[in-house]
């Protein structure tokens, strides 16, 4: 058990820093785009998963159909999101990023991950090689563990 303890406290206060970094980075950017944290959400989620219906929108981030319809609506007033006709019910409508939503998950994207790159060259090429062989094996597990649910 000691030596489980010992791999899961370094593990939980990397998560802990990492997770601060990130999510106080991609705070700052929604931020300075005026959209809200919601909304960049949205578009992160159409960015990963493809285009999708409100009804989608609705379930994933938990909100009313009316909430998940105000933030469409003004993320397509802003440009970032687009409308189209459901090809497999006329009636029904999907949300897909624009070429300027796209745009700006990227440079979003870019900016989160822009401090890792700061971390990565402030560690000597041995603690490199060491951290690059950790991560690959941790995301190894993690990914077994997934396969696994």
């Amino acid at each position: 058990m000691t030596k489980l303890v010992q791999i899961t406290q370094p593990l939980r206060e990397w998560m802990d820093v990492f997770m601060h970094r990130s999510m106080r980075g991609w705070a700052q950017f929604a931020k300075s785009t005026g959209l809200s944290m919601p909304q960049l959400s949205i578009l992160m989620q159409l960015h990963y998963k493809g285009a999708c219906g409100l009804s989608e929108i609705s379930e994933r981030f938990d909100v009313s159909a009316a909430a998940a319809s105000q933030l469409a609506d003004k993320l397509v007033q802003s440009g970032h999101i687009e409308r189209t006709e459901d090809p497999n019910d006329r009636r029904a409508k999907l949300l897909r990023l624009s070429p300027s939503g796209e745009e700006l998950v990227n440079d979003g994207v870019e900016e989160r991950y822009r401090w890792m790159e700061d971390l990565s060259t402030g560690l000597s090429a041995d603690d490199r090689a060491k951290v690059l062989e950790a991560l690959t094996i941790l995301t190894r597990a993690a990914q077994q563990l997934n396969d696994k649910k």
